[in-house]
């Protein structure tokens, strides 16, 4: 019994895992789907389509599911047909939220947002309600071990770069979002190995929440996170330490 005990905990986990990797994957194919369909499939040319490739390699997805979200985005197969859309509330303790999604289906994908919401006490707001609360910045994260600080900075010293900061074991460089992909080559062309690039929402303020709020919102985002519709979500929620 003990071995068939840990066979199916192995099973289990592994069951687990493909489960969360397919997630990922269809929430990757979809970004590939519909950065092709906007930007086109020329990755010279389409930086958000270039980042969505760089997502699904270092996720080992096939080349095949790659190139074959990138040919129905274009139209040169028959897919489905997505839409971007963004979302604005509130959750528990009053916190702001921004939700970035992709769905071939608005009408399920607001009502899903708008039970989990309720289901925490929060709710859905109009479009503009919270997105003033936030600065878009172009982010930019290199691990630390790649180069000293002194020479990092006389590398990007004239660059288009607004902030660097040293957080633990890494730089985090912001420029204006226009700018982030274009600083990101130059960066590379340096010989530096980037942990991750991308375009973020940053909030001006935070909130502060208590520790019962804290938990609540956790498992918010965390259920969020789980919907495959859902693909960047941003809250501007700091813990009170007290």
């Amino acid at each position: 019994m003990a071995g068939h005990s840990k066979w199916s905990n192995i099973k289990h986990r592994k069951g687990a895992q493909d489960a969360k990797r397919g997630k990922l994957f269809t929430k990757i194919i979809k970004e590939i789907t519909i950065s092709s369909k906007i930007g086109g499939g020329d990755l010279s040319s389409n930086p958000r389509l270039r980042k969505a490739i760089d997502s699904a390699k270092s996720s080992n997805m096939p080349g095949e599911k790659i190139e074959k979200a990138i040919r129905k985005g274009t139209g040169e197969l028959e897919g489905v047909n997505y839409e971007d859309m963004v979302y604005e509330g509130y959750g528990p303790g009053g916190i702001s939220l921004i939700l970035e999604a992709i769905t071939d289906n608005k009408n399920r994908t607001v009502a899903e947002i708008r039970h989990l919401l309720s289901k925490y006490g929060g709710n859905l707001g109009e479009t503009g309600s919270v997105t003033w609360m936030f600065d878009k910045k172009g982010l930019i994260i290199i691990n630390s071990i790649e180069a000293p600080e002194e020479e990092i900075l006389n590398k990007i010293i004239d660059l288009d770069i607004e902030e660097f900061t040293k957080d633990g074991e890494l730089y985090i460089i912001e420029t204006k979002p226009n700018k982030v992909f274009q600083v990101g080559e130059i960066i590379k062309s340096h010989g530096y190995k980037i942990e991750s690039i991308d375009i973020k929402l940053i909030p001006k303020v935070t909130h502060s929440v208590n520790k019962e709020e804290s938990n609540s919102i956790v498992n918010l985002l965390s259920e969020l996170e789980e919907n495959d519709d859902i693909t960047n979500l941003y809250t501007n929620f700091d813990i009170n330490a007290q």
